[in-house]
């Protein structure tokens, strides 16, 4: 007979902040806008790289001025965009993920294959922070 043993909630594994992540690229990927905005903190700074598009209103400060500045736009300029993660690279309170940008710009059908690293900081099982790399010759080229 098998009887279910309750975990004590002290012993109970919490999300890392790579978990937490990766669950934010999920979130991305079924377009579950309200997700991704639950895990950014109401106080979030959020930069996009310096020569992209997007740059011009960094930083960002807070999940509605992400939404409207960055992903409403990308979403109106980029047909089937995506960030599609390749590794996450766990450091604490800082998680970088390094991937590749995918879609064909709307304007100039051109198809977009950017690669990128991410820097994400979290506190307390939200992002404060995020810094984006990428490759700006590309963007612009395809922009």
């Amino acid at each position: 007979i098998l009887r279910s043993i309750a975990v004590p909630p002290e012993e109970q594994q919490l999300p890392t902040n790579a978990d937490i992540i990766k669950s934010l690229y999920a979130a991305f990927a079924r377009v579950d806008v309200p997700a991704v905005l639950g895990l950014l903190d109401p106080q979030i700074e959020w930069n996009e790289a310096e020569g992209v598009r997007y740059a011009d209103r960094n930083p960002y400060r807070g999940p509605m001025a992400v939404a409207e500045g960055v992903f409403g736009r990308l979403i109106a300029d980029v047909d089937q965009f995506a960030a599609v993660p390749a590794a996450f690279i766990d450091g604490g309170d800082r998680v970088v993920v390094e991937g590749r940008y995918k879609g064909k710009v709307k304007a100039t059908g051109v198809l977009l294959d950017a690669q990128f690293a991410h820097v994400y900081t979290l506190r307390e099982g939200r992002v404060i922070r995020f810094q984006q790399y990428t490759d700006t010759a590309q963007w612009a080229k395809a922009l």
